[in-house]
């Protein structure tokens, strides 16, 4: 016996288009042009697969599709929108729906889309998590929570122009998938998505990587430049870039996209970052929750996880209520970074198909990701420093940190030690060189190196 579909479109030339082509493929269609409708089909029991455009009029079918799913679980929707945005896509996968299919469309795709779903066997609810599962780890981010919410909201209202973008997240929160999500919404799409790391790197390597005839600002030409850890930018290439941002030529070649560990706006004000080029950055701000914000989401991240660990050429398996209740007990220190490479290596090494806490448990324990505990009021600067240490090495996870990690943390060291004394001094060099016990020349140099501005004009 054949499938029945109802299909739901409010364009009646798109409703006769899939009702002739579904009907040549041996379906029985039933079309309808408004939501109402076709819920009321849905819970008289009708229908074996449901075909919609997600907006109808003043109705919208992601209003009803969580209770139409509640109803009858077993029933695979696949919605259809010209509003093909990041945050179309999230809405989908959050109210259950089977896929998600962006007009205008291919008939034969969107055919293949349907016998794949009709096809999904008896245990409709376990091909409907699977289903889920794989749709989020291909969707560049994970989550249901409030703050998670407000970045797809900032990313679909920025997917369609070429402003520049200022992403802000600890280490491991996923700065770098924001930014290629942006690209890949964009009109630059099908233009290169170059990415550089400036962590480290002294004044004299950017200047040839980045500005250099060969380097990666030219690579970039007609795509996005995605600059991560701006905030190490040192002070004579930040020169350099806001002559650049102000060249309308390169402006118009190159969508950028700038990523910061830190808060760059209270780091410009206190003189450890140009404020002109922290406002010609940041024209719209992303920030990222760290995962310890959003526990609710490590389940869904989770599974995405095993999916893409499964896709690498891992085990399968499976996580149980206790392993999800201990990954959500986790502070996370290095973010999604950090869980992603945490169930890589618990799916590696656990002998059975399903994870329990235990396994979760003991592999938090190991020296691979150490639990980093909550600071506590009279801590120390090593304490600090060494929390600092457990997070940069957790987010590496089986691998090493970049190269310059001396230097990196000497410089997150140095920056607000002699800003903050410089503040103090009211940016009298002489006295801060005496707080600090170091000769005036060589708290110059230092000035100079890190960037910072004395308030005093020198």
């Amino acid at each position: 016996m054949s499938a029945n579909i109802l299909v739901a479109d409010d364009d009646s030339s798109l409703r006769f288009v899939l009702s002739q082509a579904l009907t040549k493929e041996g379906y029985a269609v039933r079309a309808t042009g408004n939501v109402a409708t076709l819920a009321k089909w849905v819970r008289e029991g009708e229908g074996d697969l449901v075909l919609s455009d997600v907006y109808m009029g003043d109705e919208c079918v992601f209003d009803v599709l969580p209770g139409l799913r509640a109803a009858r679980p077993e029933l695979p929707v696949i919605v259809m929108s010209a509003q093909s945005t990041v945050a179309t896509a999230f809405s989908a996968a959050d109210a259950g729906a089977y896929d998600y299919v962006p007009k205008p469309f291919d008939l034969d795709v969107l055919i293949s889309t349907v016998r794949r779903a009709l096809a999904g066997g008896p245990d409709a609810k376990s091909r409907a998590e699977a289903s889920k599962a794989e749709k989020e780890e291909r969707l560049p981010l994970i989550g249901r929570s409030p703050a998670m919410q407000e970045v797809y909201r900032v990313m679909a209202r920025v997917s369609g122009a070429d402003l520049t973008v200022l992403i802000e997240g600890e280490s491991g929160s996923g700065k770098e998938r924001v930014a290629r999500a942006l690209h890949d919404f964009s009109r630059r799409s099908n233009g290169p998505f170059v990415s550089m790391a400036l962590a480290g790197a002294n004044a004299a390597r950017i200047e040839a990587d980045l500005f250099g005839t060969k380097g990666k600002l030219a690579e970039a030409k007609g795509g996005t430049l995605f600059l991560e850890d701006i905030d190490d930018l040192p002070s004579e290439a930040q020169t350099r870039l806001v002559g650049l941002l102000q060249d309308g030529d390169v402006a118009s070649n190159v969508r950028l996209i700038a990523a910061a560990q830190r808060n760059l706006g209270p780091l410009a004000r206190q003189g450890g970052f140009r404020q002109d080029l922290y406002y010609k950055l940041a024209v719209v701000t992303i920030r990222l929750p760290p995962l310890r914000d959003r526990a609710v989401d490590i389940a869904d991240l989770a599974r995405a996880f095993l999916v893409r660990a499964k896709r690498e050429g891992l085990p399968e398996k499976t996580l149980d209520n206790s392993a999800i209740e201990r990954l959500k007990a986790h502070d996370w220190p290095g973010n999604v970074r950090e869980l992603e490479n945490l169930l890589k290596r618990v799916v590696a090494l656990s002998p059975g198909p399903t994870i329990t806490a235990r396994e979760i448990s003991q592999e938090l324990d190991t020296a691979h990701v150490a639990e980093a505990d909550e600071p506590s009021a009279t801590e120390d600067l090593e304490g600090a420093l060494l929390r600092r240490l457990r997070r940069e090495f957790a987010a590496a996870g089986a691998q090493l940190p970049a190269a310059g990690l001396y230097d990196r943390l000497l410089a997150e060291v140095e920056r607000p030690l002699i800003s903050q004394t410089l503040q103090a001094t009211r940016g009298n060099q002489i006295k801060a060189a005496a707080v600090l016990g170091i000769n005036r020349n060589t708290l110059r140099k230092k000035i100079q190196t890190l960037g910072l501005r004395t308030g005093r004009g020198d």
